[in-house]
């Protein structure tokens, strides 16, 4: 059986109910009354992974803030090969991944789950239009719905099921509009890719192996593009070029709104903020983020050495180290006191210590020989 049946069919389903409330006032055999109905399938697609879209702008948003902490780690264990360093790598790692609540999976989930809506939408279109058009309908595709949608056409004889590879009559037309939309995909995702990667990440996540992975993929996806599209159907590669679009502006509207602290997104929202308030009369606001209280300084630890195992001791444990250490401290302070107290009590004692005058002795050797 085959396992995207089920999406396949749902995929049919809502571009045939597109296709019922367009016919109202549209030709309903039109190839735009068609590429419109792909148009609604992607928008109703979309709607309904929104929460994704949001969770994964968090979970992109963390990652960019943990970068500097994740290049501390990787540096702090650089040149250590050792199973035990790198176990403990993996722990540190995960550690400020879940403190900040940063997963390097979730900014992936929206994109896994478009895929098999994708696939399933070119199996329509590739496999399942062409032998309903034939007489084998497909659920709610029934043949005279196919041979509307594999015949309709728009700009000429170009139709939803043609593609650059296979331009059927449309031909140099089709070329045309397949490249056209080829073009603009790797447009839109190009400049969406730079807009998430250069305006809203910090200074310390524009550095590193993280980094060097966006930039790489702001190059490679119009590149796939490139290669995969020319064999799609002019119907898939209009579903995609909308999807496109809707993330584009979908990440434009939420940057905007929110954006991450740090960066040149926020300065620009701070900025339209103030000058904003600037028309209405009223003073800038200082975005200024408050110094922090710097913390006292720790009182100096003193070490304790464990008893060698060579003279006979035992390995002391944490709790034992902790203990001499305490009673090493204790000592030194009351070993301190002491000093002091006997330091203080020569000076008052030599304070108190008459000091006999010259005039006096000789007063006294007169007395006496009297």
């Amino acid at each position: 059986m085959n396992p995207l049946y089920p999406i396949e069919w749902a995929v049919a389903w809502i571009m045939v109910q597109f296709h019922s409330l367009l016919s109202f006032f549209m030709d309903p055999d039109s190839g735009w009354t068609w590429v419109l109905s792909i148009v609604g399938l992607t928008v109703v697609m979309r709607t309904l992974i929104i929460p994704l879209f949001v969770r994964q702008i968090r979970a992109s948003r963390a990652m960019q803030m943990v970068s500097p902490e994740l290049q501390a780690v990787q540096k702090k264990y650089k040149n250590k090969k050792d199973q035990e360093s790198r176990q403990k790598m993996a722990e540190e790692t995960m550690a400020i991944y879940k403190e900040a609540g940063a997963s390097p999976f979730s900014s992936c989930l929206p994109v896994l789950l478009q895929m098999p809506i994708f696939f399933g939408l070119f199996r329509v279109l590739y496999n399942k239009l062409p032998q309903a058009a034939e007489g084998d309908a497909f659920g709610p595709l029934t043949t005279e719905l196919a041979n509307s949608a594999y015949n309709g056409s728009f700009l000429g004889a170009v139709t939803i099921s043609n593609s650059f590879l296979s331009s059927g009559d449309g031909g140099i037309i089709t070329k045309i509009v397949a490249g056209l939309i080829i073009a603009s995909m790797c447009t839109v995702t190009f400049f969406t890719q730079k807009s998430l990667t250069m305006k809203n990440m910090p200074k310390a996540a524009l550095e590193g192996p993280m980094a060097s992975t966006q930039k790489m993929m702001l190059y490679m996806l119009p590149f796939i593009y490139v290669i995969t599209g020319p064999g799609m159907p002019i119907g898939v590669l209009i579903y995609w070029l909308t999807t496109n679009v809707w993330t584009f502006c979908q990440q434009y509207l939420v940057i905007r709104a929110a954006p991450t602290p740090g960066t040149e997104a926020e300065r620009n929202r701070h900025e339209r903020i103030n000058a904003k308030r600037a028309r209405k009369g009223l003073e800038p606001l200082d975005f200024t983020p408050p110094k922090k209280v710097s913390e006292p300084e720790p009182e100096p630890q003193i070490r304790v050495q464990p008893v060698s195992k060579n003279r006979g001791g035992k390995k002391l444990t944490d709790e034992e180290k902790l203990e001499r250490a305490r009673a090493a401290r204790a000592k030194a302070q009351e070993e301190r006191r002491k000093a002091q107290e006997a330091r203080a009590a020569e000076e008052g004692a030599a304070d108190k210590k008459p000091v006999a005058s010259p005039l006096n002795k000789g007063g006294q050797k007169k007395k006496r020989r009297k």
